[in-house]
């Protein structure tokens, strides 16, 4: 491969050898960092909520940086579902009538449920 790309191979090996810059040493970090703010979430944290634990622990890092490691690792929030109680299933007991509404009428015009309409003392 060094000849196709007319490198000297010590030149390539020394390349190989060379430790990790500091940048990459840096992100190596944050990304332990991210994963960690991650699964203490519960795996609910966005890239903004990250960034924010990441600030409370005092490291300091972008926002677009955090949403890119996070990419990188593959961390996707998952957003619990609001609980919602009722809305299509029916009530295992009946709601009890403590009012004692009685909606049934002999004649029609007799009771008037759910007329809303205002009335206003002056007729015009």
């Amino acid at each position: 491969m060094s000849h196709r790309l007319d490198v000297s191979r010590s030149s390539y090996d020394e390349w190989r050898g060379r430790p990790d810059s500091a940048t990459a040493q840096r992100r190596d970090k944050l990304k332990l960092l991210i994963k960690k703010a991650f699964e203490d979430s519960g795996s609910t944290y966005g890239y903004r909520r990250i960034h924010a634990q990441l600030h409370r622990w005092g490291t300091a890092a972008g926002l677009e940086l955090d949403r890119r490691l996070m990419r990188e690792l593959g961390l996707e929030p998952c957003q619990p579902k609001p609980k919602r109680f009722g809305l299509t299933k029916g009530t295992t007991s009946p709601v009890p009538d403590l009012v004692g509404r009685d909606f049934t009428a002999n004649t029609p015009g007799e009771k008037r449920v759910g007329d809303i309409t205002y009335y206003s003392s002056r007729r015009s």
